[in-house]
């Protein structure tokens, strides 16, 4: 399995920008081929699937709520996927957390490797 670390959230004010990290390691036919999803976790709501970027970088989805503000991008070099977040809102407010499902296309869903999260808050 992949490990997966989060990095990048704090405290942002309304409007704001910051930008998450999900470093990977483990086996080097993995780390650079999976895709890797992002999601959050608000208290006392679901888990949210906000986005997620394939095997070859070549495709990325997002969810409505995050679209146009959010962007997922990845480093081959660092084995890194980061997602850049802009015009934050209260709402944003949650733990982000990346997973990988193993699998190269964002298709599958089933996420068997998770990241320990990282606490987003957006607040004036």
């Amino acid at each position: 399995h992949l490990q997966l670390v989060e990095s990048g959230g704090g405290l942002v004010q309304p409007g704001g920008s910051l930008r998450l990290s999900c470093a990977a390691s483990g086996h080097l036919s993995e780390v650079n081929h999976v895709a890797i999803h992002w999601f959050r976790q608000a208290p006392g709501k679901e888990r949210e699937g906000l986005s997620c970027i394939d095997g070859s970088s070549e495709s990325v989805r997002y969810a409505d709520s995050v679209k146009g503000r959010f962007t997922v991008s990845r480093d081959f070099a660092k084995a890194t996927v980061h997602l850049q977040m802009s015009s934050l809102k209260p709402e944003d407010t949650a733990v982000y957390l990346c997973g990988a499902t193993g699998a190269p296309s964002c298709s599958h869903t089933a996420v068997t490797s998770w990241g320990q999260g990282t606490q987003v808050t957006v607040s004036s």
